[in-house]
């Protein structure tokens, strides 16, 4: 009976780092090159050198590797809003400073692989429903319950943190799509509407 080589446990989990590694840099490039909707699994198994049967172990189709990114990125944020929270001395000052990271973090992901995306596709970064999205999420909806029980207008927490955030995401998206990118003028908009409404944001122009 032939012998059946195993490896240890140790270098089984850096194989497989590396094999997922492999996969979600090659679905970057190849999302970035050729758009959501027109990229395959084929397309990402082929930039990856591995076999298909490798790619399956880890990923199921396309959209889950797509969660994939859009999770690795809100792991990444996560910790930068959590240190902006810890500096910040009121709730009106956590989301400037929340919004500024989030731009800048933006910016800097398009200028690793995003400035090939095409017009229109999807920003995974720190969007979708996934278990570090989530996370995202509770963060800013944690510091809005923190302000309210500090003595700010008691609002509908879970209302006012999606808000929050679907005026982040869209208003980033936007600013992706610029160019020049403008970090500073998305962040001036994107806070003014949260913080006060539509009499808040900046004049077209000025």
């Amino acid at each position: 009976m032939p012998k059946v080589a195993f490896l240890p446990a140790g270098k089984r989990e850096q194989t497989k780092l590396q094999n997922r590694n492999a996969i979600l840099d090659a679905a970057r490039q190849v999302f970035g090159e050729m758009g959501y909707d027109a990229a395959t699994v084929r397309d990402i198994i082929r930039r990856t050198g591995l076999a298909a049967g490798t790619f399956y172990n880890y990923y199921r189709s396309k959209e889950e590797v797509f969660a994939a990114l859009a999770d690795e990125g809100a792991r990444r944020f996560g910790p930068i809003l959590r240190a902006r929270r810890a500096e910040s001395a009121d709730f009106e000052a956590f989301v400037r400073a929340a919004i500024d990271a989030y731009y800048e973090f933006l910016a800097d992901e398009h200028r690793n692989w995003v400035a090939r995306r095409p017009p229109g596709e999807p920003h995974p970064h720190v969007q979708g429903e996934t278990p570090e999205t989530a996370a995202v999420f509770a963060e800013v909806r944690d510091a809005i319950v923190a302000e309210v029980a500090r003595g700010a207008p008691a609002v509908d927490a879970d209302f006012l943190a999606a808000a929050c955030i679907a005026v982040a995401r869209g208003v980033g998206d936007k600013m992706l799509e610029r160019r020049p990118i403008d970090t500073a003028g998305a962040a001036a908009f994107a806070v003014g509407m949260i913080l006060f409404g539509l009499k808040g944001l900046p004049r077209a122009g000025a």
